[in-house]
């Protein structure tokens, strides 16, 4: 008898065990679903702020196409160019330029040439000779002296485009001066820059080599002020007499216009932002 209360007892320890072991089991399931919940609420932010930290540099700045383009990428010291061989213009130049670059003394000096490192065709410097249109650079001389270097490098053809001669010296010379201001103002900024072909033909075409005329050109600018701010500036092809606040457009709209995804490596919080909304009392 005794053996069989000692039995009977063992059996209900072992029920009680069980029905704490359950407990425990649930209980912690519960905590566990609990902290995984606040974990999926909290992993959005923590990616976020991750993504705020995008290195400010020339990496940032290089830009990709959101439909299909003739492009030929060509890494020189001084910028890198997306060069398209069938308008024989770039798609893009894109660089970084600090203060201390925007100081450099190097005199302008350089021999228009054709890019050693352009595979395919190019243009001559021959092609603009009496066709009524400048030599306009996207990364100007102003912003490569800082080296002999980049400075030769700033006048190859892969970084030439025909511009009209007033733009070149009056409008679009100002908006490189803003670039500049801006640099030694902030540090560094980022700088990408080319035409626009609103059609394949553009304006029609100058010289033996049928280097396209473009529609206009672009510049886009993007600063780390406790924030990045960004702004685009577009001007037609012609003589540009306007003020300089009335070229200051969207990134957003170059966009548009180009094809051309700019700064696509920040976050997209960010970058919805800094390409939809401008403020030119920042850059001025």
């Amino acid at each position: 008898m005794t053996t069989g209360r000692k039995k009977k007892g063992t059996g209900k320890s072992r029920l009680y065990g069980f029905l704490f072991a359950v407990a425990i089991a649930i209980a912690v399931s519960c905590l566990t679903k609990k902290e995984g919940e606040q974990t999926q609420l909290q992993q959005p932010q923590q990616s976020a702020a991750a993504g705020h930290n995008v290195e400010f540099s020339i990496d940032l700045a290089i830009p990709q196409f959101t439909k299909a383009t003739e492009s030929q990428i060509v890494k020189h010291r001084g910028y890198t160019v997306s060069y398209n061989k069938k308008r024989k213009n770039p798609n893009w130049v894109a660089y970084e330029l600090t203060a201390e670059e925007a100081e450099g003394t190097v005199p302008r000096n350089g021999e228009f040439i054709p890019d050693p490192l352009v595979k395919g065709a190019q243009g001559d410097t021959r092609d603009y000779n009496n066709s009524g249109w400048t030599r306009g650079h996207h990364a100007p001389a102003g912003d490569m002296k800082w080296s002999e270097e980049s400075m030769t490098e700033s006048f190859y053809l892969s970084n030439i485009s025909p511009q009209n001669g007033n733009l070149n010296n009056g409008v679009w010379k100002y908006i490189e001066n803003i670039a500049r201001d801006n640099a030694l103002k902030y540090g560094k900024i980022l700088i990408v820059t080319g035409p626009v072909f609103t059609t394949e033909k553009g304006l029609g075409s100058i010289g033996r080599n049928r280097i396209l005329i473009p529609d206009g050109f672009y510049k886009v600018l993007l600063i780390d002020d406790d924030g990045y701010k960004g702004i685009g500036f577009y001007c037609d092809n012609v003589a540009g007499k306007n003020k300089l606040s009335s070229y200051a457009v969207s990134i957003d709209s170059i966009e548009k216009m180009t094809g051309i995804d700019f700064f696509h490596k920040l976050p997209d919080e960010v970058e919805d932002v800094v390409e939809s909304e401008y403020n030119w009392n920042v850059w001025r």
